[in-house]
């Protein structure tokens, strides 16, 4: 077994273990079909269904865990007059992208998108209800339903800070038929970043594996199109996650 099938068994495992967790039957489909817009809305549906209480859904860990990764970034990006603009990619119901535009003390402008209306849906009830106070007075939320192989549709190029990916590319890596849009999604992400911008991705594949990924699929024409980094997040419940920060180069 190669080290990239050997990793994407492993997370299979962990994601099946994460549902079973949280009482879905959608083990063997969830695994097979990550990329798909049906799978995620069944999985939202029935992660909620059966509480009166919504409680969000983190894939690997949660804001706390990654803070330190996110937040001196977005210090060093301001914009004396415009919001940072912030994008949670694929953001499910995670806490992730309310909580940047809770802490940051620059003002921002958070988006997280998700290609499942139901996600979207029950984050918007959450937040309407919650009414989530941000640090700074001029920041503002907003969720969307979003193809993220489709950045384009939502944003010009080069108008976006900072792009978090917390287990959104792993998800479509994993999939039956998700690894051409996984190329997709990450050459979007560098036509919208600016070129002061940065895309993390968080995930719990091996370095020697997403290193090479990513160095591949940034290629334009046989030309490196960004810089590549990583760095170790922690182990938690025995698995270790990585931060990989992807950056745009200015001269392709």
């Amino acid at each position: 077994m190669s080290p990239f099938s050997k990793s994407l068994t492993l997370s299979g495992r962990r994601i099946v273990a994460a549902c079973v967790r949280h009482r879905s039957s959608l083990t063997t489909e969830l695994i097979e079909n990550m990329d798909k817009k049906a799978t995620w809305d069944r999985f939202y549906t029935e992660s909620s269904s059966g509480s009166a209480t919504f409680k969000n859904f983190e894939w690997f860990f949660g804001f706390d865990a990654v803070r330190d990764f996110i937040m001196p970034l977005l210090q060093t990006k301001s914009h004396p007059d415009s919001l940072l603009r912030v994008l949670d990619m694929g953001c499910g119901t995670s806490a992730l992208g309310p909580c940047i535009y809770r802490h940051s003390p620059l003002p921002v402008r958070v988006t997280c998108a998700d290609i499942s209306p139901v996600a979207v849906r029950l984050m918007q009830e959450h937040v309407r209800a919650k009414a989530i106070q941000p640090h700074n007075p001029s920041s503002q939320l907003e969720f969307a339903e979003l193809d993220c192989t489709q950045l384009h549709k939502h944003y010009s190029p080069t108008s976006v800070d900072l792009i978090v990916d917390k287990g959104t590319t792993d998800a479509l890596l994993r999939s039956k038929e998700g690894k051409g849009k996984a190329g997709l999604v990450l050459k979007q992400c560098l036509k919208v970043l600016r070129s002061s911008g940065s895309l993390l991705q968080f995930s719990d594949e091996d370095p020697d594996v997403r290193l090479l990924w990513l160095e591949t699929e940034a290629q334009e024409q046989g030309v490196m199109a960004a810089d590549v980094g990583v760095q170790e997040v922690g182990e938690l419940r025995g698995v270790c996650y990585y931060c990989y920060q992807v950056t745009p180069r200015t001269d392709v």
